[in-house]
């Protein structure tokens, strides 16, 4: 039954993160800065971001094309709330970012252009449901 609800997860993990994408038109140019926007509740988005290691290459050589493309200096953007950036071990790291919605692109671009070639790049938005699920448990106490 727990392999049924992961797989579950994934596939609407998946669907959510196909929203983002479908309309999406790839850009060669650098990524213009998004207007300055204020975080709110009505605008916020969280993105988890898996930076998976090219398991093919040395750590040093991996660090040492993060640090030629710039990885370091360009992300996290500044204004982009680091929510948590931890290492798995066996897959590389994963980072979950609040921003507006509306500087989602500017996110997406600087990893294309910093990130690739070092990592495999996995993208899954979420949103805060903490407080929804924690009111809902204290209710059915």
């Amino acid at each position: 039954m727990q392999r049924g609800n992961i797989l579950l997860t994934a596939l609407v993990v998946a669907a959510s993160a196909s929203m983002f994408t479908s309309s999406a038109v790839a850009q060669t140019t650098s990524p213009a800065p998004a207007p300055a926007a204020t975080l709110t509740p009505d605008n916020a988005v969280m993105l988890t971001i898996f930076f998976k290691h090219d398991e093919t290459r040395p750590l040093d050589e991996l660090n040492a094309q993060l640090e030629k493309q710039g990885f370091y200096k360009a992300f996290p953007p500044e204004g982009v709330e680091v929510v948590s950036w931890y290492v798995m071990m066996g897959v590389g790291q994963v980072v979950t970012l609040r921003l507006p919605a509306s500087r989602l692109r500017e996110v997406n671009r600087i990893l294309e252009s910093s990130a690739w070639g070092a990592y495999h790049t996995e993208f899954y938005p979420t949103y805060d449901y903490k407080p929804t699920g924690i009111a809902n448990h204290e209710k059915a106490k």
